[in-house]
C-alpha cells in the first residue's frame, strides 16, 4: 500500500482548488517577493510570519484589481439596475482563502508558498476575522454578497467600518470575559480608503419651514469616509464592492465656537464625532435604545443614500457630469434592501432628499420611495423589535420626525378609508406607539415604506402574516413574501471542507458549486459502498483534525470515535442551550447508574457568545463549563462523555468545527428561530440534525425526507395551545424523575460544590418563568437522543442518512435565495455568464 499523502500533496491533487501551472507559480513567487520587498520593506532575514501573510494577501489581491476595475467599468457602460444591500452588520470572517477559491488560485498559491519554504495554512492563520456582525443576520449579509457577485448582479453591500467588531470571548474560571476586538491593529490589506467619495452626515439642529420648502439648519456635521472591499464572484471574473463608512470629524469641528484657550480640547473632542464608527453593538435579537446606536443607523443610511443618488445621476464611467435628473426612473435603476429595521431610516431619509433637496412633490416622492425599498424581517421576538423614543428622535433628527409624522398621517388615512371606524386597528397599525413615552415602531415604518416585506423561512413568513404583521397583511397582502435563507457553498463546503467537496465532485462533477441543486445526483450513490466509505472517511479525517485542535486548546483528551454533538450559536434562552444541558446531565446520570452498559460515546461541544449585558446568558455559559468540570473529571465516565465549551466561537472556528460534526443541535422552541443558517451549514457538511419544527429546519426535513431527520418536540400549534392552557414547569418536574434529578443536582450544588446556590437564578427561571418551555420538550428530546445513539452504532446506516441529507441541501444555497430576491423583489435577472478576464497583471 502506498504511503498516505501529505496534506500538501493532497491539496495539489484536488481539482476544485484550481490548477497550479508552472508559469502561474513562478509569477506568484515573483510577486510575493516583490511585495515583501516594496510593500512591506523586509527581506527574508527579518520578515515575520505576519509579513509573509501580508505579502501573500497583497499578491492575491493583485489578481482582484483588474477584475474589480473591469467589473465597475462594465456596470457604468451597461448601466444595469443596481441593488444596494444595507446592513449594520457584515460578518465576513477571513478573506484570503475565500478569494483564492473564487479566483481558482488555491493550488498555485499553495505550490508557490511551498516552494518558498512556507506553510500556507500557517500564513492563513495570521489573518484576523472581520467580525463586523453578531451572528446569523450579519453572516447572511456576507453569504449574500458572495452569491450576488457569483450571479453577476450589480450589487453593493453598504455598512459601517467598525473599528472594534464583536468582542473576543475568553473563558476565565468558567465565566465569559469580553476583550476588545482590535482587528485593524496591523492594517487590513483587503480594503481601499476612498477619501474622494467622503460625504457629510448631519445631526441635531432644527427645522425652518419657508415658502420654498423646509430647511434643516444649525446641524452638526460628521464626515463619512468610505472604505471599499472587493467581493469576487465564483470564477466569473465579476468583482463587486462592499463599501463600509468610517466616521471622521470635519477639520473645523468644535473650532468655530470654542472658548478662549479651548483649542486643545476642541481637537480632543473630535473623538466624539468619530465614536460613531468605533464599535459594533454586541446584541443579537435584542433592542437597546441608545443614542449612539440611532446615530450609527442614520449615519450608514445618510451616507449610502447620497452615494446611491450620486451614482444614479451620473451614468458613464469616469464622468462626474450629471446626466440623469428624472427621479421617476429611480426604481428602474435602484433597489434598496433593508436588512432588518436597522437601516429603516432609509425611508424618511429618501423622502427628505426627494422632497427637501430635489423638490419633488410628496406623492411622487412617496411612490418612488416605496417602489425602491424592500424590507427583510429577521425575528418575531418582541424584545428585538426596534421602537425608538420620539423625544430622542426629535433631538437627533428633527426633520425626520416631521417626515415620519407625515408618513403616519397619510398611512392612517388609508387605514381609516379601508376599515372605517376601526379605531383599535388604527392604534395597532400606527407608526407611533402612544402610552407612556411615545415610540416610533420601525418595523411599521419599513412595511409602510416598502413594496415588499419578507420573512426568512416559510414558517417564519407565515407567522408574520398571522400574528405580528397581521393587520398589515390584511391591508396589503401583495407586499408579503417568503425568502428562505441560504448559505454560500463556496465558503461553507469548497473552502472549509475540501475533502468532501472532492468526493462529491468525483461522482457528479464540479458544477454543483454554482448550482447546488445538482447534489440531488448523490441519491444515485446512496447505496454505493465506495461512496459511503469515502464520505465516512472524510468525516473521520475532519474529526481527527479538529480533535487535535481541541486538545491543543483545551487540554482535554478527545475520543475521535465518539459522536461529535455540536451546538454553536449565540447564547440565548430561546435557542435553549439549557435543554442541551439537561440531556448532558441525564446521559451522565445514566452512565453513572449503569457503568457497564455499552453507551454510545459522545463529545458534546457548545459554543457561542453571550451579549455582555445579558445576565442569564452568561449564567448559562457558567453552567455549561461547570457541568464540563464534573463530567470530564469523572473516572467512571471516562471517554464515553466529554463536555467542551468552545471559546470565542466565530466564523473561523465554525469553518473548523462544522466539517467535524456528527450531530447538529437545532432545538429552539417552535416559532422562535426565524430561520437559522448554521443548521444548513451542518447539513451540507455531513452532520445529522436533531431539531424542532422551527425556522428552516421544517424545510430541511422536507428536502432530506423526515425519515432522515431527528425531529422532536412541540410544533407551533402545540406551543400556542400550551400558552392558552398555561405552562406549568412543576408538572413536568414532578412527573419525570430524571428531569427532577437533573434539576435537583443543578439547584443543590452538585455542579458547583464551592458555591451550592450558584445556579439558583437559572433554576428559578426554569421552574417559574421560562418563556421558552424547556421542560415541555425534555421528554421527547431525550427519547429522540436515544434514537440518535442507536443509529450511531450502525455507521453504514448513519452514513446513508448523511448522504440523503447532503443530497437535499440544494435549496439552501444562498444562490437560490438571491435568485428569488432578484426576480421577485428587485426586478433583476441573474446571469451565469462570465465577464472577460483581464490581462492579469
Amino acid at each position: 500500500m502506498s504511503k498516505p499523502l501529505s496534506d500538501h500533496d493532497k491539496k495539489k491533487q484536488i481539482s476544485v482548488r484550481g490548477l497550479a501551472g508552472i508559469e502561474n507559480v513562478a509569477e506568484l513567487k515573483l510577486n510575493f517577493n516583490r511585495h515583501l520587498h516594496f510593500t512591506l520593506v523586509k527581506d527574508r532575514n527579518v520578515a515575520t510570519r505576519r509579513d509573509y501573510y501580508f505579502a501573500l494577501a497583497n499578491t492575491v489581491r493583485d489578481h482582484l484589481i483588474g477584475r474589480w476595475i473591469r467589473t465597475q467599468q462594465h456596470y457604468y457602460e451597461k448601466d444595469p439596475k443596481r441593488v444596494y444591500y444595507i446592513s449594520l452588520e457584515f460578518y465576513m470572517g477571513r478573506t484570503l482563502q475565500n478569494t483564492m477559491v473564487n479566483l481558482a488560485l488555491e493550488n498555485a498559491c499553495d505550490e508557490a508558498t511551498y516552494q518558498l519554504g512556507l506553510d500556507m495554512e500557517e500564513l492563513e492563520d495570521m489573518e484576523e476575522d472581520a467580525g463586523l456582525g453578531n451572528g446569523g443576520l450579519g453572516r447572511l449579509a456576507a453569504c449574500f454578497l458572495d452569491s450576488m457577485a457569483s450571479l453577476g448582479l450589480a450589487a453593493y453591500g453598504y455598512g459601517i467600518r467598525y473599528e472594534f467588531g464583536i468582542f473576543n470571548q475568553k473563558i476565565v474560571n468558567g465565566w465569559q470575559v469580553e476583550e476588545a476586538d482590535d482587528w485593524l491593529r496591523y492594517g487590513n490589506p483587503w480594503e481601499k480608503a476612498r477619501p474622494e467619495y467622503m460625504r457629510p452626515v448631519q445631526f441635531y439642529g432644527r427645522t425652518e419651514h419657508q415658502p420654498d420648502g423646509v430647511k434643516w439648519v444649525d446641524t452638526q456635521v460628521v464626515l463619512a469616509l468610505p472604505y471599499d472591499t472587493p467581493i469576487p464572484g465564483y470564477r466569473n471574473n465579476v468583482v463587486n464592492t462592499m463599501r463600509l463608512w468610517s466616521a471622521k470629524a470635519p477639520c473645523d469641528f468644535n473650532l468655530k465656537d470654542f472658548n478662549v484657550g479651548g483649542y486643545i480640547q476642541a481637537v480632543l473632542d473630535r473623538n466624539l464625532a468619530e465614536n460613531i464608527s468605533r464599535v459594533l453593538y454586541p446584541n443579537d435579537n435584542f433592542f437597546e435604545g441608545k443614542e449612539l446606536r440611532l446615530k450609527q443607523e442614520y449615519f450608514v443610511v445618510s451616507a449610502t443614500l447620497q452615494d446611491i443618488i450620486r451614482r444614479f445621476k451620473v451614468s458613464k464611467f469616469g464622468s462626474r457630469e450629471i446626466v440623469r435628473t428624472d427621479f421617476s426612473k429611480l426604481p428602474d435603476k435602484v433597489a434598496i434592501q433593508l436588512n432588518d429595521t436597522h437601516p429603516a431610516m432609509a425611508v424618511p431619509e429618501l423622502m427628505r432628499v426627494l422632497v427637501d433637496e430635489e423638490n419633488l412633490d410628496w406623492d411622487k416622492a412617496w411612490d418612488i420611495c416605496v417602489r425602491t425599498c424592500a424590507y427583510t424581517n429577521h425575528t418575531v421576538l418582541p424584545e428585538a423589535l426596534e421602537r425608538w423614543p420620539v423625544d430622542l428622535f426629535a433631538h437627533l433628527l428633527p426633520r425626520h420626525l416631521e417626515i415620519v409624522y407625515e408618513i403616519n398621517r397619510r398611512h392612517l388615512e388609508r387605514v381609516a378609508a379601508q376599515f372605517p371606524g376601526d379605531y383599535d386597528r388604527m392604534r395597532r397599525m400606527s407608526l407611533i406607539e402612544e402610552g407612556g413615552q411615545k415610540r416610533i415602531n420601525m418595523a411599521h415604518l419599513c412595511i409602510v415604506g416598502s413594496h415588499a416585506v419578507n420573512g426568512v423561512a416559510q414558517i417564519h413568513s407565515d407567522i408574520l402574516k398571522a400574528t405580528v404583521f397581521k393587520d398589515f397583511y390584511e391591508m396589503e397582502p401583495h407586499k408579503f413574501q417568503n425568502k428562505t435563507n441560504g448559505i454560500t457553498p463556496r465558503r461553507w463546503l469548497v473552502m472549509c471542507n475540501p475533502g468532501l467537496a472532492e468526493v462529491i465532485a468525483e461522482r457528479i462533477g464540479e458544477e454543483f458549486i454554482r448550482d447546488l441543486d445538482q447534489l440531488r445526483g448523490l441519491l444515485n450513490y446512496v447505496n454505493d459502498e465506495a461512496f459511503i466509505r469515502d464520505v465516512a472517511k472524510v468525516k473521520q479525517e475532519n474529526k481527527l483534525k479538529f480533535a487535535v485542535h481541541l486538545e491543543e486548546h483545551y487540554k482535554v483528551k478527545i475520543n475521535p470515535n465518539s459522536m461529535f454533538d455540536i451546538q454553536v450559536k449565540r447564547i440565548h434562552e430561546y435557542k435553549r442551550q439549557l435543554l442541551n444541558c439537561l440531556h448532558i446531565i441525564t446521559y451522565y446520570n445514566r452512565i453513572k447508574k449503569e457503568p457497564n452498559k455499552q453507551w454510545t460515546p459522545r463529545t458534546v461541544m457548545i459554543g457561542g457568545k453571550a451579549a455582555p449585558g445579558y445576565h442569564t446568558a452568561k449564567m448559562i455559559i457558567r453552567l455549561i463549563t461547570a457541568i464540563g468540570e464534573v463530567v470530564n473529571n469523572d473516572p467512571v465516565v471516562g471517554d464515553r462523555l466529554k463536555v467542551i465549551f468552545l471559546e470565542n466561537y466565530r466564523v473561523t472556528l465554525a469553518e473548523r468545527a462544522i466539517p467535524a460534526a456528527d450531530l447538529s443541535e437545532q432545538i429552539s422552541t417552535a416559532g422562535t428561530e426565524a430561520s437559522g443558517t448554521g443548521n444548513m451549514k451542518f447539513m451540507l457538511n455531513g452532520a445529522l440534525t436533531i431539531g424542532t419544527m422551527d425556522g428552516a429546519n421544517v424545510e430541511m426535513a422536507e428536502e432530506a425526507g423526515e425519515d432522515n431527520f431527528f425531529i422532536f418536540g412541540m410544533r407551533v400549534d402545540d406551543v400556542d395551545a400550551l400558552d392558552k392552557k398555561g405552562y406549568h414547569a412543576e408538572e413536568y418536574y414532578n412527573r419525570l424523575p430524571e428531569l427532577k434529578q437533573a434539576m435537583d443536582q443543578i439547584a443543590g450544588g452538585f455542579f458547583s460544590p464551592k458555591q451550592p446556590d450558584l445556579f439558583k437564578e437559572i433554576v428559578n427561571m426554569m421552574m417559574h418563568h421560562d418563556r421558552f418551555k424547556v421542560f415541555a420538550d425534555y421528554e421527547d428530546y431525550i427519547k429522540c437522543q436515544e434514537k440518535v445513539n442507536a443509529l450511531y452504532k450502525n455507521p453504514k446506516e448513519w452514513t446513508k442518512m448523511v448522504i440523503h441529507n447532503i443530497a437535499g441541501c440544494g435549496k439552501f444555497s444562498s444562490d437560490r435565495t438571491i435568485t428569488q430576491y432578484a426576480r421577485e423583489i428587485w426586478g433583476m435577472e441573474p446571469t451565469l455568464e462570465k465577464l472577460p478576464a483581464p490581462d492579469d497583471m
